[in-house]
């Protein structure tokens, strides 16, 4: 059977929950509400695995490269990721790891990007069940208006993160 092994990692945003299976990052999100509950839930529609809270060298990666994103020293990752979720949700994603460090885009902009131009809501769809924050940007997404809407880890870490992305720049 395969696992995901899950860890915690304090940051200065909050607690993130990162999760791996067959060398791949699965899950990278906000654990304010603790490790398990959702997150077991969640990954269990997505996987047929045990569940163990353990460590691995991709989890050490993970974090490692998360904490030089958070000091500004990092502006992409090169984890590996396991992005698990329909051919759409994962044509979204990709897209999001198009959007620029620094830069927002909008919806409209995204489902423009993806081929489908009248699918906007349904980016916002897909943004929400992004099991991979931070890292599949989705926080860099706005919208059409110029407004902050929606983020899973709320919205003042949503204004946290582009406010650290716009101070460090782009290089």
């Amino acid at each position: 059977m395969k696992r995901v092994k899950l860890q915690r990692h304090r940051t200065g945003i909050g607690e993130l929950v990162l999760g791996s299976c067959d060398g791949g990052l699965c899950l990278l999100g906000f654990g304010d509400g603790g490790l398990r509950g959702g997150v077991d839930d969640m990954l269990k529609r997505r996987f047929t695995a045990e569940i163990v809270e353990e460590d691995d060298d991709l989890l050490v990666l993970a974090r490692q490269q998360i904490d030089e994103y958070l000091t500004g020293t990092r502006r992409g990752f090169d984890v590996p990721l396991l992005m698990v979720g329909t051919e759409f949700q994962k044509s979204v994603w990709n897209a999001l790891m198009q959007v620029p460090y620094g830069t927002t885009a909008s919806y409209l902009h995204i489902a423009r990007a993806i081929g489908n131009p009248e699918a906007a809501r349904a980016v916002g769809n897909a943004c929400k069940a992004n099991p991979i924050g931070i890292m599949v940007p989705c926080h860099r997404i706005i919208g059409s208006k110029g407004r902050l809407v929606g983020y899973g880890g709320g919205l003042p870490r949503k204004e946290k993160l582009l406010s650290l992305e716009q101070s460090h720049g782009a290089r």
